[in-house]
């Protein structure tokens, strides 16, 4: 797997038209699997439990950590990487509340707390495959990806001897550990997100690669 940096700067307008409109699918797709995660009610995903953490440290709301950190994340790597934040980035960013909420609405009656354990138990496992398909599509479209989803691959870019889901794996599990001290709630799934999430990716990259490639081809290539 090559690196996941890229030069972006000879994309026309219409190029970033196609590429955002791809990274939205994809960002769509991920979030529907970040709510029947959550709708299962088996633990939060690995990166809320930090912000819990930090929101219970702060005093102020998890939303409002939760664009505090992001957005400083986004500073730390505009001023330390190169090729990495993108339009898309500020997408992930702020798009993904929304997202999640209209889902929630719209599956809040069919999955939630009070399902059968066993509904709850496919939901969490359906939304880390949806989750980690969704994600292979916004990194694919070469478009920018969520800021705390970047850490993983900048570090993957760093450490190329250390395979992609290995980096993922241990990032979430930063994220867990430090928020639980933190005073984050973790559940069974938050730990069955840290397990799968890396992997999964790492599985869906190349057999989303070809299809958004082929969408972001220029039709006199």
């Amino acid at each position: 797997m090559g690196t996941f940096a890229s030069d972006t700067s000879g994309r026309t307008a219409a190029d970033w038209g196609k590429a955002l409109l791809i990274l939205l699918a994809g960002l769509t797709i991920a979030h529907l699997g970040v709510t029947l995660f959550l709708q299962a009610n088996m633990g939060t995903d690995t990166f809320t439990v930090l912000i819990q953490g930090l929101s219970l440290c702060t005093g102020l709301t998890v939303g409002t950590v939760h664009v505090i950190v992001l957005c400083l994340l986004m500073v730390v790597m505009l001023l330390t990487t190169k090729g990495y934040v993108k339009p898309g980035t500020v997408v992930c960013a702020f798009c993904g509340g929304p997202i999640i909420d209209f889902f929630t609405w719209l599956l809040r009656d069919l999955i939630n707390s009070g399902s059968p354990l066993a509904v709850r138990i496919v939901s969490m496992v359906a939304g880390c495959i949806i989750l980690a398909l969704g994600m292979s599509v916004v990194i694919n479209s070469n478009a920018g990806t969520g800021p705390n989803d970047l850490i993983a691959l900048i570090l993957s870019d760093k450490i190329p001897r250390i395979q992609f889901r290995w980096i993922r794996i241990l990032c979430d599990l930063f994220f867990v550990v430090a928020g639980f001290f933190l005073g984050g709630t973790v559940g069974a799934g938050t730990i069955v997100a840290v397990c799968l999430t890396g992997p999964l990716v790492q599985f869906w990259l190349p057999l989303s690669a070809r299809p958004v490639r082929a969408l972001l081809r220029r039709p006199e290539e």
